[in-house]
């Protein structure tokens, strides 16, 4: 059997995107979820396989930009709805979209490409590396309080209508994404997704909720959220879902938080998505009762190994020669010397016999790359090879940085 592999055509979305639900279990979504992925899905960038009429594969990319460490906002390619039907497994038939969508980013000259798993253990070999980790956290409200900073009492809040807020909402975000690495500059049309609440997917909970967070007039804050009652013998046990809180500043930040933690009829705060490092967890009174959870985030590639590390800063002076494997993109094998600092890099290649300082694979440095994961660990892993004494530490400081790497919503 052979399966045509061909760029998608606005036409044939629908039968495409119908054999990605059936591949995620054959629930279809709510229409209006189905309408805003239709409106973002870029045509010119996704691909499907076809046996016949029948489509048996597919697979997209998002143009988006992403902050990297040193603040610089880089143009990424968002890997997402990648499927294969069951009936066509074992064929070889996601190597030859993922062989296709990495030769065609290089050809549009994105230096990175990043992707969400369904399972983790499906793209490493295609070079992608864990990068960001996200926390849950499951906070027993009736045991936990929160001690805020000073000022938080002269911030003001108000309920808002989602839908009404959007543009103040997303001017908060746009002025929090260069400040850590992984989020994403949200392009036209994106604003969307935050408030997106089909009445379908609430399981019993209330429609989406605003509260902002202000001073002076100006908004400063804000939390999207939902609550779903509930109540036992005890008495209300309600519980507060927590979508998004994005501050400006530290005392509106808890100013949320409390909020969120006080909400009347309500006994238990769900956070699905936060960052590893989120300030929330110095501000409760016991870390224990707040059931923290990590998993993978996002997973990220370096499409260009050169350009990819020049475009970000380094935290420390480094001046290293990495020798680079990476069998399926092998434009990218080979030895390359890094030079940076905070104010910026320079990576080029260098002859194959010049000595070496490290030895890993690109699936390493996409792991390192927005630094939340250290050379250093990898190291440890066996997955880094020191070839230089001090080289080890050397990078691995250099590639860190000072707020953990995060992805704020999915794609």
């Amino acid at each position: 059997m052979t399966a045509e592999l061909r760029e998608l055509g606005q036409s044939d979305w629908d039968r495409w995107y119908g054999t990605l639900e059936r591949a995620f279990g054959g629930l279809h979504e709510a229409p209006e979820e189905r309408e805003l992925w239709d409106a973002l899905t870029e045509c010119d960038r996704s691909l499907g396989l076809w046996d016949g009429e029948e489509c048996v594969g597919t697979a997209g990319a998002f143009s988006f930009r992403m902050t990297v460490p040193g603040g610089a906002l880089v143009d990424t390619a968002g890997v997402t709805m990648v499927s294969v039907a069951a009936t066509h497994r074992r064929r070889g038939l996601l190597t030859s979209m993922m062989r296709r969508q990495l030769d065609d980013l290089r050809e549009r000259g994105d230096a990175l490409a990043v992707l969400t798993v369904s399972e983790p253990a499906i793209y490493g070999r295609f070079g992608y590396g864990v990068a960001t980790w996200s926390l849950r956290a499951s906070i027993d409200t009736t045991r936990v309080r929160l001690t805020v900073p000073e000022g938080t009492d002269e911030v003001r809040l108000r309920y808002a209508v989602p839908a009404e807020v959007t543009d103040a909402c997303e001017a908060v975000y746009a002025r929090v994404v260069p400040g850590r690495p992984g989020m994403l500059a949200r392009q036209p049309g994106w604003e969307r997704l935050p408030v997106l609440d089909p009445e379908r997917d609430r399981d019993g909970a209330s429609p989406l909720q605003c509260v902002l967070a202000e001073r002076a007039g100006e908004v400063i804050g804000y939390a999207y959220f939902a609550v779903k009652p509930d109540w036992d013998a005890r008495g209300p046990q309600g519980v507060v879902l927590v979508r998004a809180v994005e501050a400006l500043d530290p005392a509106a930040y808890a100013a949320l938080w409390r909020f969120l933690c006080d909400i009347d009829l309500t006994s238990r705060i769900e956070a699905l998505n936060r960052p590893v490092d989120d300030p929330l967890l110095h501000l409760v009174s016991d870390v224990r009762r707040c059931g923290l959870v990590t998993r993978d985030s996002l997973h990220l590639r370096l499409v260009e190994v050169g350009a990819a590390l020049e475009a970000r800063a380094y935290r420390t002076p480094v001046d290293v020669v990495l020798d680079v494997a990476d069998a399926f993109c092998p434009w990218n094998e080979g030895r390359w010397r890094l030079t940076g600092d905070p104010k910026g890099a320079s990576c080029k290649r260098v002859d194959d016999d010049a000595p070496a300082d490290l030895a890993l694979s690109v699936r390493e440095l996409g792991s390192a790359y927005l630094g939340g994961v250290s050379l250093a660990e990898l190291a440890w892993a066996g997955r880094v090879r020191e070839l230089r004494p001090g080289a080890l530490a050397e990078a691995s400081l250099a590639f860190g940085s000072g707020a953990a790497p995060w992805l704020p919503h999915p794609f």
